[in-house]
């Protein structure tokens, strides 16, 4: 059975995004992008919504993962595209070759079939799919960028009081905080 995870970079102040939509707050020192490579090894399908897809996709199929590009985002980039991608999205009307398309309609059934079909981590990544697939998940995991934001996406847009455990926390050199929590 699969082990559902959030995972999701933010600022200090809980954002993923700042007030303009940007996500380059966020730029990845080498322990970060090690961390995450790491994580990613050990991935068995990402679970994005349409708008972190579309942030992701390009840069890690064809970007990040030429020639001159650093080890680590090349490395990356390969893991990312071995690793099944689904996306859930009412508005895509094609994928590539190793992504399958969702309807957000049928989230909640697909990371439930995932889930029991699947072992290894579902990683989720996007707020209003986190949000609408709450009840399906195990971890929750933040990567907490040194900066204040101010304003913008908020890590997860739940509405109610969501009680958790913290069951890791480190820092990394650079001045990011990992923190995993799980359901009290």
């Amino acid at each position: 059975m699969g082990q559902v995870i959030y995972w999701m970079n933010t600022s200090i102040d809980g954002y993923i995004e700042d007030p303009d939509g940007g996500l380059d707050f966020g730029d990845p020192a080498e322990d970060f992008q090690q961390a995450a490579n790491d994580h990613v090894r050990r991935t068995a399908a990402f679970l994005f919504g349409r708008r972190l897809y579309e942030a992701m996709e390009k840069p890690w199929t064809q970007d990040l993962g030429k020639e001159g590009a650093p080890a680590l985002e090349r490395e990356f980039a390969q893991l990312y595209k071995e690793t099944p991608r689904y996306v859930f999205s009412d508005t895509l009307q094609t994928v590539p070759d190793g992504v399958t398309l969702v309807r957000r309609k049928d989230a909640v059934s697909e990371v439930t079939r995932l889930k029991q079909e699947i072992d290894g981590s579902l990683q989720v990544g996007g707020p209003e799919l986190a949000a609408s697939v709450l009840d399906l998940i195990d971890e929750f995991w933040v990567y907490a960028f040194p900066v204040i934001v101010g304003g913008g996406k908020p890590y997860l847009p739940v509405g109610e009081t969501l009680r958790l455990r913290l069951a890791e926390h480190r820092s990394l050199a650079s001045g990011i905080m990992f923190r995993r929590y799980v359901r009290s």
